[in-house]
């Protein structure tokens, strides 16, 4: 995965494109939401999603590259040099993303007994929804939210 630098050209501007550069495959978010809930070995990965080999390992490096897990070496006892997969800081930032989605399919796509899982706070254990929040800390109505260009950004190519 290429890290952005501002001067190449080729690489999206848009943030959600390049975003989607990383994380746009089904499996990179079924890998992330395993790996938020303590999966942290390939087994673990593999057995909780049911997916090829091929494809995890491919989305593991993908997620490794892009500085959202880091590989650790471990090894058993009698056993071959192995690695886990663990979440950097930007990875755990992704939880607001995976907490974003399944919002959203808990009340536009809902499973019959419910949802699955709820988000609720550690400290208080009071239930959580995703929502914009201002600079003052105040949740944001959708029908208010708007997306703006940034009149400081500067393209590529210095327009």
């Amino acid at each position: 995965m290429r890290k952005h630098t501002g001067l190449d050209p080729a690489y999206p501007t848009c943030s959600i494109a390049r975003s989607l550069e990383i994380l746009g495959e089904r499996w990179t978010f079924l890998v992330l939401r395993e790996a938020l809930g303590g999966a942290t070995r390939f087994t673990d990965f593999s057995t909780r999603l049911g997916v090829s080999t091929d494809i995890l390992t491919d989305r593991l490096a993908t997620l490794v590259r892009a500085g959202v897990l880091e590989k650790r070496p471990y090894q058993e006892p009698g056993g071959r040099a192995r690695f886990n997969y663990h979440l950097t800081p930007a990875g755990e930032e992704l939880s607001v993303v995976l907490g974003a989605l399944q919002q959203w399919g808990d009340r536009n796509c809902p499973p019959a007994g419910g949802p699955t899982v709820q988000r609720r706070s550690r400290v208080s254990g009071q239930r959580l929804s995703v929502a914009y929040i201002d600079e003052s800390g105040q949740a944001v109505p959708l029908e208010d939210v708007t997306f703006v260009p940034n009149p400081q950004h500067i393209a590529p190519d210095g327009t």
